[in-house]
């Protein structure tokens, strides 16, 4: 596994783990943005699109558009994975 992918797998485990602490499971793309950037995930708009279109792939969130803003939601999936309940292949395993 490359430095590129352990980041990426970090970024998609604290994405999920976000949406995990919300009381709706969900954010705007923004609020996700500033999110994991307060948790030392500085990324990019594109970068953080194309990490919630992995996760949806995924089943591991959904996404809806509302007037030009993504909002993401955790799924069951999602959250099994952000609490360590499940492994997914490209998701960081949480710490003990």
């Amino acid at each position: 596994m490359s430095y590129r992918d352990i980041v990426i797998a970090d970024i998609r485990l604290a994405a999920l783990q976000l949406l995990e602490e919300d009381p709706g499971y969900s954010y705007n793309e923004r609020i996700l943005k500033k999110l994991l950037a307060s948790v030392g995930h500085e990324v990019s708009s594109d970068q953080l699109r194309t990490e919630i279109a992995w996760l949806e792939e995924q089943g591991l969130a959904t996404t809806e558009e509302i007037a030009g803003m993504l909002i993401v939601r955790l799924t069951n999936r999602g959250e099994d994975a952000a609490l360590g309940r499940t492994q997914v292949p490209g998701v960081a395993r949480p710490r003990p």
